[in-house]
């Protein structure tokens, strides 16, 4: 029979656990505002969202034992901070009503290039029939495999790879120009193009940074980002930046790449809506993005299913509203 005493450590310890876990997203939470000093740390600003459900719920149990009650309050006031960070997606959305008819439709989808199901991204362009669509990681296979597509998708700019960085380039419309392009010294390509709907020109860059897993890929994914507002400026109509951004909107960086560009998110009002890694529920962070500038007005942007890939397509309704 166990003794009295064996439980108390064994609460004791279970307490220490909980508090510790509360300390390691703290120091998580702290660290995060610190990117723009160092490389790694920016990698803590992704998961705003668990820190701020996770230290909400250790707040809460350590209020049981009563003599936590302080440390309980210190970890309650970063979930707050944690929130008031998320907030701001949830408000600032328009509520112009637009003609249905007007509008237009994008799908952007990372496939994947090793695991994803081309049959599940091709049903996903058939239910959701957008106007145009951006695929990330294309390598020939995919290519080859997405031929079908040439109906009712009568132009197409793609750039295939074998590195995960192949991109394409679907529409119904034709373009009046579209370019593969490299930004910054990456070397992956990029398309800059702009598509003539029956309801006005729309310019869209399609873009898909490095994963910033390294100093290295880090500093490559920002010099893209910085080298986006030269093409954001010289476009002649409207314009849409969207793909795979493999940063969030708590990044730094993100929120220099607003300010640089001029260009809003269309997640604004719409709250978080993450897109990967879609096999781990857990950390789920929203990463794939549109931005757009002013004489657009987005109408709804939604997640799709999964098809296989780690990233969830995302599908945005939007309105050309000048030209």
């Amino acid at each position: 029979m166990k003794k009295a005493s064996d439980f108390f450590r064994f609460s004791f310890r279970a307490w220490g656990v909980i508090a510790a876990a509360g300390f390691v997203m703290s120091v998580s939470t702290v660290l995060s505002f610190l990117g723009a000093l160092y490389w790694f740390l920016d990698l803590f600003a992704h998961f705003r969202v668990q820190y701020f459900i996770g230290l909400s719920i250790v707040s809460l149990l350590l209020l049981i034992p009563r003599k936590y009650n302080k440390v309980a309050l210190c970890f309650g006031l970063l979930a707050i901070v944690n929130l008031s960070t998320i907030l701001p997606l949830y408000f600032g959305r328009t509520t112009n009503d637009f003609n249905s008819q007007l509008s237009q439709r994008i799908l952007s989808i990372n496939v994947n290039t090793q695991f994803g199901n081309v049959t599940k991204v091709i049903k996903v362009i058939r239910d959701y029939n957008p106007d145009i669509v951006v695929l990330e990681e294309i390598d020939d296979k995919w290519v080859s495999s997405l031929q079908s597509l040439s109906n009712p998708y009568l132009y197409s700019k793609i750039q295939s790879r074998e590195d995960n960085f192949g991109i394409a380039l679907y529409s119904k419309y034709p373009f009046t120009q579209a370019d593969i392009i490299d930004i910054g010294d990456a070397e992956v390509p990029s398309i800059f193009a702009e598509v003539a709907t029956d309801n006005g020109r729309v310019t869209i860059l399609a873009t898909h940074p490095l994963p910033p897993t390294s100093k290295e890929y880090f500093l490559l994914r920002n010099a893209q980002f910085e080298g986006v507002p030269e093409y954001i400026h010289k476009a002649t109509s409207p314009v849409m930046l969207i793909g795979d951004f493999n940063t969030s909107p708590w990044s730094y960086y993100f929120g220099k790449l607003l300010k640089e560009t001029g260009l809003k998110d269309s997640s604004k009002g719409r709250g978080v809506q993450p897109t990967w890694p879609s096999h781990n529920p857990i950390l789920l962070i929203p990463i794939d993005h549109c931005l757009y500038s002013t004489g657009i007005e987005i109408i709804q942007k939604e997640i799709g299913p999964n098809v296989d890939s780690d990233h969830y397509p995302v599908i945005i309704d939007f309105v050309i509203t000048a030209n």
